[in-house]
């Protein structure tokens, strides 16, 4: 191609481009064509012969400018999710023993219950004391100790605890707080209760705030002599409801397979369903790289085959990263897919390597909120299975409702890959990234 016909391109492009004086767009087409367009020029990196026709040109700038929209107006709901910690409810486990004492286990943000921000509040930046909680969350485990200590007295009088209808007055007698550890995620502290009852005792009710947070609770009877112990269903407890009664006279047995299954089935797929924006973000990422379901079923195989691998190794503890490593690297992974959505056409053994190490990832994610949920002794296994069921049933679902949902509309795969491929890949992909400098931390790392 000679100069004259090079300059009398650009001359074209230029008319095409309405932000010929804004910032830069770089736009990757598939002919292998990367195009900068700056303030005062247009510069190309690669090919020159795939110019000849200009139509293909004008609708791949077009898309570019429909997905860069797209991303900002999706950044402007969805990045304020990404920088703060979510909130989330607390959970509680009330041990009762036989020879007449009790045992109030409550794992809490502590910094969520001092700045009031609770279950009202998705994220802790949509509550106004948001600086407040950040400003803790850094604290040594000490400071937030010593900050917590003038709470403690409100906190005893707000939740209530009765047996048999009677109240007990209720004692911390134990604060144990992580330290500062990865920011970006929520410090939970175990807060606790101890005392005496009647050993006659046949009932208990339990209240928690709603100003603190929605909270799970679970009953233990313990008869430490015959080593038995019977472990009530949990109870979810949201918009300031005080929980139903917990019976005391169940013989002390094994707590029943269907509730464990069904306890665990569903914690299993409200952590993805509506909570794992990352995890969500990820499956969508499998699903825009084709519109057939041999790549879709294989990548998905590959997925849930190697976070069952980690979740269930983190569990019985076999393997353990610190979440300063774990969630950098699934924003990572999120941003990868993405990314790569942008330039493979089609399946490859490679791809699916990487999917299946990027599902190694998101199991310990998934681990170390099973971990905070807690695991009956009797049925770790069922539970375990359980809550990996619900993860399954919830990835299958947004792949279905996406597959069903997205792709009836576009029978064309050019269509589909020039609509929905690119701007949804272009979305997750940036997002992701953001994610991984947002979740890094160089002092959980090398502090």
């Amino acid at each position: 191609m000679t100069i004259k016909r090079c300059q009398k391109t650009l001359a074209e492009i230029k008319i095409m481009c309405p932000y010929e004086n804004k910032a830069s767009i770089i736009i990757v087409l598939r002919c292998n064509l990367i195009i900068i367009i700056g303030p005062n020029n247009i510069d190309f990196l690669l090919s020159f012969q795939m110019l000849s026709n200009i139509r293909p040109l004008q609708n791949a700038i077009c898309m570019m400018h429909f997905a860069i929209a797209l991303y900002m107006i999706s950044a402007l709901f969805g990045a304020k999710y990404s920088t703060a910690d979510i909130v989330k409810p607390a959970l509680v486990e009330i041990s009762v023993f036989a020879d007449g004492n009790y045992r109030v286990e409550l794992r809490a943000s502590i910094e969520a219950i001092m700045t009031g921000i609770n279950s009202k509040y998705k994220n802790t930046k949509d509550s106004p004391n948001s600086k407040e909680y950040d400003t803790l969350r850094v604290l040594q485990a000490a400071q937030l100790r010593e900050k917590f200590i003038p709470f403690e007295e409100e906190l005893n009088r707000e939740i209530r605890l009765n047996f048999d209808d009677q109240p007990v007055k209720l004692q911390i007698t134990d604060v144990q707080i992580p330290v500062p550890g990865y920011p970006k995620v929520p410090r939970t502290s175990l807060i606790i209760f101890e005392g005496k009852i009647d050993t006659q005792v046949e009932q208990l009710t339990w209240y928690y705030p709603a100003r603190f947070s929605d909270n799970a609770i679970r009953v233990r009877q313990i008869d430490r002599e015959k080593e038995k112990w019977h472990w009530s269903s949990w109870q979810w407890l949201r918009n300031d409801q005080p929980s139903k009664a917990f019976s005391l006279e169940e013989v002390f047995t094994e707590p029943k397979l269907i509730n464990v299954i069904s306890d665990y089935l569903v914690a299993g797929f409200d952590h993805i369903i509506p909570k794992g924006l990352d995890h969500i973000l990820f499956i969508l990422g499998i699903f825009l790289l084709s519109t057939k379901l041999k790549p879709l079923a294989w990548q998905a195989t590959m997925f849930t085959l190697a976070h069952s691998i980690t979740l269930s190794l983190s569990m019985f503890n076999v393997i353990s990263l610190p979440a300063s490593i774990v969630e950098p690297l699934i924003a990572l992974s999120i941003a990868y897919i993405g990314i790569e959505n942008l330039i493979a056409h089609k399946l490859k053994t490679s791809r699916l390597a990487l999917v299946f190490a990027f599902g190694l990832l998101h199991g310990m994610g998934f681990a170390s909120v099973l971990a905070e949920f807690g695991m009956p002794e009797s049925a770790y296994a069922t539970a375990l299975i359980s809550f990996n069921l619900g993860v399954e049933v919830s990835q299958l679902l947004i792949l279905t409702i996406a597959y069903f949902g997205i792709t009836y509309w576009f029978k064309n795969k050019q269509n589909f890959h020039d609509f929905v491929t690119v701007p949804g890949s272009l979305m997750i992909g940036l997002t992701g990234l953001y994610w991984t400098w947002d979740r890094f931390s160089w002092a959980a790392v090398f502090g």
